[in-house]
Formats: C-alpha cells, structure tokens, sequence
C-alpha cells in the first residue's frame, strides 16, 4: 500500500481543493405569477409548469 513520503503542504492541498466550491441553484420567473421558481420544475407558487397547471392549487383563505 502507497504511503506519502512528505506531508502535503497548505499551498498545494488548497490547490487540489480550489474546484470544491458550491454552486447555487438556478432561479428563473413564473411566467404565469411572476414569482421565483427553481428551474425545470412546477411553480410552489401557482402549480403551473409549461404553461400547464400540473398541481392543483386551491384558493387561498383570507
């Protein structure tokens, strides 16, 4: 089994690990309610994906 010879130095272990970094998700607009969405899925908001209602919302109580 291959055991490192020298320690790793800080420069080059930061360097391996410079491409570790988050992305964050895609935002786009409902086109229906103008709300945030994520993309490629059905509004929260509305239930519309596509320009076709796929859940079924109910009206909210006020």
């Amino acid at each position: 089994m291959a055991n490192p010879k020298h320690r790793t130095s800080k420069s080059k272990k930061g360097s391996r690990r410079s491409h570790w970094k988050l992305t964050l998700p895609s935002i786009s607009e409902c086109p229906q309610c103008r709300e945030p969405k994520l993309s490629h899925r059905a509004c929260p908001n509305c239930g519309y994906y596509k320009n076709r209602e796929v859940i079924k919302m109910e009206a909210k109580k006020s």
